[in-house]
Formats: structure tokens, C-alpha cells, sequence
């Protein structure tokens, strides 16, 4: 059994890779928060500067053919879906090859709402429409940007 697998719940493993993701911003020199409790759509705060950007994390373990599918989505249990006004920015970690993606959430939730993606940080994918998210991998320089800059990803 793998370790992502022994996680009693996926709430305890969105947890775990919440911390994965502060450590490694802290790590980078960003400032991290955690917020209280779960009524907020974003997951963790990242302090830069005069900047402050709300980022949700996801994360991915099913590999599908040459990728891994990661959903964009709200739990089950919340009833609104995410929006561009409460997430500057999704951390999605392909946690059995540890590689993270940091996609701006206008992208994700811009003109064509997407509700996941494949993710391929192993091998390139095979259709060229496909390559759309391989510049977000390790993109940590994300970090750097102000709400107004990621907001200019989406169009």
C-alpha cells in the first residue's frame, strides 16, 4: 500500500498535502497562513511583499494513461463553486511523483470553467492542446505575482 493510500479520509490527506504545500513556500521564503476552520474557499494564505494571494490546494494520485487527473472542484459537501473573486491561485501536487503545479485561478475558472485537468508531469502528452498547464509546473515564481497579475492569465 502506498503512503497516500493510508490516510484514513480525503480530508486527512488534503490536510497533509496543505502542509506539503506550506512547508515548501516556506521553504521558497514566502510567508504562509493557515486559516481557521473551512468556511473559506481557499485553503492557505502567501504573504509577498504588499501582496497577499488566497490558494487552494488539490492534489492528484490516479494516473490515467500518461497523466494524472486533477479535479478543480469544491468538496461535496459545499455548495457554491469556486470563483476568481475567493482563489488568486490552485497548488495542485502529483503526490506519487512530487511535483507540484501552481495555476492561476483565472485560468481555471476564467471563460471556459474547467472542473479538472490532466496533469502530465512524467511524459509529454500526446495532443498539443494538452501542453496548456506544463508551464505552471514548479511555477513557484506565481508566488511573486499580485492578484491583478494573475488575473491576466485567464484571458
Amino acid at each position: 500500500m502506498k503512503y497516500w493510500e493510508k490516510f484514513r479520509s480525503l480530508k486527512e490527506r488534503g490536510e497533509w498535502v496543505e502542509l506539503q504545500f506550506m512547508a515548501e513556500a516556506a521553504r521558497r521564503r514566502f510567508a504562509v497562513c493557515r486559516r481557521w476552520g473551512d468556511s473559506a474557499a481557499y485553503d492557505v494564505g502567501v504573504e509577498h511583499g504588499p501582496n497577499f494571494l488566497r490558494i487552494q490546494v488539490k492534489s492528484a494520485t490516479c494516473q490515467m494513461g500518461r497523466g494524472y487527473w486533477c479535479g478543480f472542484v469544491p468538496h461535496y459537501n459545499k455548495k457554491e463553486d469556486y470563483s476568481v473573486k475567493q482563489i488568486d491561485l490552485f497548488a495542485a501536487y502529483v503526490i506519487p511523483v512530487n511535483v507540484w503545479y501552481l495555476i492561476p485561478a483565472s485560468v481555471m475558472l476564467g471563460k471556459r470553467r474547467r472542473k479538472g485537468t490532466m496533469l502530465y508531469p512524467l511524459e509529454l502528452p500526446v495532443r498539443k492542446n494538452s501542453f496548456r498547464y506544463e508551464c505552471y509546473r514548479e511555477a513557484w515564481r506565481m508566488l511573486n505575482k499580485s492578484r491583478r497579475e494573475l488575473m491576466r492569465y485567464g484571458r
